[in-house]
Parts: C-alpha cells; sequence; structure tokens
C-alpha cells in the first residue's frame, strides 16, 4: 500500500518512531480493510457451508444448499445477505447499502461499499443471515447435514 510509505515517510521526519506507527498502521489496515478473503473466513467459519461461483461470477456461500451470503467477484467486491424483516428498511436506507436485485422481497441487501460495515458489522449480519436461512431448513435436510 502505496500510502503507508507516504504516512512513515512524514512520521520520520515529524521525529516519530516507525516501529510503533508501522504496527498501528497495519492493525487500523486489517481492520477497517474489507476483502473477499475476510468474507470467506467468516462464511466457512459457519457449520456446514459449502461455496460454489453461479451464475460466472458469484461467491455463494449455502448452508444445506440455500444461500445466506453472495459476494460480487467482478469490479469491486460488492456483497448480497438476508437480514430481519424489521432491520430491512433501515439497512437498505444507509449510506453504500440497497435492497438486493431481485431478492429485495425475501429482506436481502446489497452493501455496495464494503467499509462502509466494520467488521464486528460483517461478523453479525453473516451469521444473521446464516441463522435466518438455517432457521428455515425443513428439519429432514437439517439433519442431513448435521445442524439438528
Amino acid at each position: 500500500m502505496v500510502w503507508v510509505y507516504y504516512v512513515k515517510d512524514a512520521a520520520r521526519v515529524a521525529g516519530v518512531n516507525c516501529q510503533s506507527l508501522n504496527a498501528r498502521i497495519l492493525y487500523e489496515v486489517s481492520e477497517k480493510a474489507m476483502n473477499i478473503e475476510t468474507i470467506r473466513d467468516f462464511c466457512r467459519d459457519l457449520p456446514a457451508v459449502t461455496e460454489d461461483v453461479k451464475w460466472g461470477h458469484d461467491l455463494c456461500f449455502c448452508v444445506a444448499g440455500k444461500m445466506f451470503c453472495v459476494a460480487a467477484l467482478d469490479g469491486p467486491l460488492s456483497v448480497s445477505f438476508k437480514v430481519k424483516d424489521e432491520e430491512f428498511d433501515e439497512i437498505s436506507g444507509s449510506p453504500g447499502i440497497r435492497p438486493a436485485p431481485y431478492v429485495a422481497r425475501y429482506k436481502w441487501v446489497l452493501v455496495e461499499d464494503v467499509d462502509k460495515l466494520s467488521r464486528k458489522e460483517w461478523a453479525h449480519y453473516i451469521r444473521q443471515s446464516y441463522d435466518l436461512v438455517r432457521a428455515k431448513l425443513p428439519k429432514k435436510l437439517a439433519r442431513q447435514h448435521g445442524l439438528s
């Protein structure tokens, strides 16, 4: 990241300890930067999750064959997931987030600017989407996937 070097050069000129600054920059970058690998890690940590590329360019995360999170692989990272009915209007009206095309009627949102949510919020919404989809699985299907 080029801007890190500019910050470190400016810090040296100002007489700031670059070792502590380096650790702080890495921490802030890792805390704020959201990428496909982080989304993938959040999803794959959940029980019985599979992933598949659908429609040629969307990475879909499923529980027992039912999607709970979809990440676009082409262009800038954008991610869709299901939210609670009572949260849908508020969340989909937030900057960088809108109702997901084709599935908004099922209370899915599309996060177009992934940096609008913190890592904690990402973990919460991905887990919530997983739980919402999992709760609707037929009991037999849930048992077949070890989710009873």
